[in-house]
């Protein structure tokens, strides 16, 4: 179900975006201002958690618990102007197995985006990971007619890249820094991104009671400041990591994210000369 139907024409698929992650609440922490400010340059932008967030409540059954954070979900893409669409696991189950990959790439094709923004490979939590294997490989298998998709749904044969985004912590599970290879300047779009964190009122409470994360939202915004500060240019940023093209385009080149945000964004030189190091 998703909170808007639209039909988009094949011609206008290039400037489509799908942001997938485990849990709501991921996408408006680690992403939303990325997706704003494509949203404002004419982007459609669809919106994927994986995990209907079930386990995160310390008073509500598993299944009100569900039903709460879809509603907070919808909420957020409401007012954001995203396109929703639901969930296909529980907290702790996103698995790479057959049947998720198959459900994520009828979700790929369903938004056929020319960029995906997803979780960090490396990462404290494998929930988050496993969402990362799962949309690497649905985009991968975007044109494979024989891959599994349920509910079936034709292929698409454009380029895709796909990107990283930083992880909660800006370090990975063993405690390493992390650096993004482009940077995107969020400032303007803070206070919406806030807003839209906002709608997951559950998930403050929780987090608040058990990981003495007093400022959920003042944690999302230190950590942006934390990422503006790795930029070496902005008050205030995200950062992201493009994903090998091989398999996903044609051409090697291919960096829509920077071409699209490429007047509030800047490439980390460091990182990309690290790459050949």
């Amino acid at each position: 179900m998703r909170v808007r139907e639209k039909s988009t024409p094949h011609s206008t698929r290039s400037k489509r975006v799908l942001a997938i992650a485990a849990h709501p609440d991921d996408i408006e922490f680690m992403m939303a201002g990325t997706l704003l400010a494509l949203r404002d340059r004419g982007w459609e932008v669809h919106y994927f958690n994986v995990s209907n967030g079930c386990a995160g409540s310390t008073s509500e059954t598993r299944a009100d618990t569900a039903k709460i954070r879809y509603a907070e979900a919808r909420d957020s893409c409401r007012k954001a102007g995203f396109i929703h669409h639901a969930p296909i696991a529980n907290d702790l189950g996103i698995a790479y197995m057959e049947e998720q990959i198959a459900r994520t790439i009828a979700v790929v094709r369903a938004a056929s985006p020319t960029i995906i923004l997803t979780q960090s490979p490396q990462d404290y939590m494998e929930d988050h990971q496993n969402a990362t294997r799962l949309a690497v490989t649905a985009g991968f298998s975007r044109g494979m007619k024989n891959a599994p998709c349920r509910p079936k749904r034709a292929p698409y044969f454009e380029n895709v890249a796909i990107y990283h985004a930083m992880p909660y912590g800006l370090r990975d599970g063993l405690g390493k820094l992390l650096h993004s290879g482009l940077w995107i300047d969020i400032a303007e779009h803070i206070e919406q991104k806030r807003d839209l964190l906002a709608c997951h009122a559950s998930q403050k409470r929780w987090l608040d009671a058990t990981q003495g994360m007093d400022s959920y939202l003042q944690t999302m915004v230190d950590l942006c400041s934390a990422m503006g500060t790795m930029s070496k240019k902005y008050a205030l940023a995200e950062g992201w990591r493009k994903h090998n093209l091989l398999g996903f385009s044609s051409d090697q080149a291919f960096d829509p994210l920077q071409e699209a945000l490429s007047d509030i964004s800047v490439v980390d030189t460091e990182y990309m000369q690290s790459l050949d190091a």
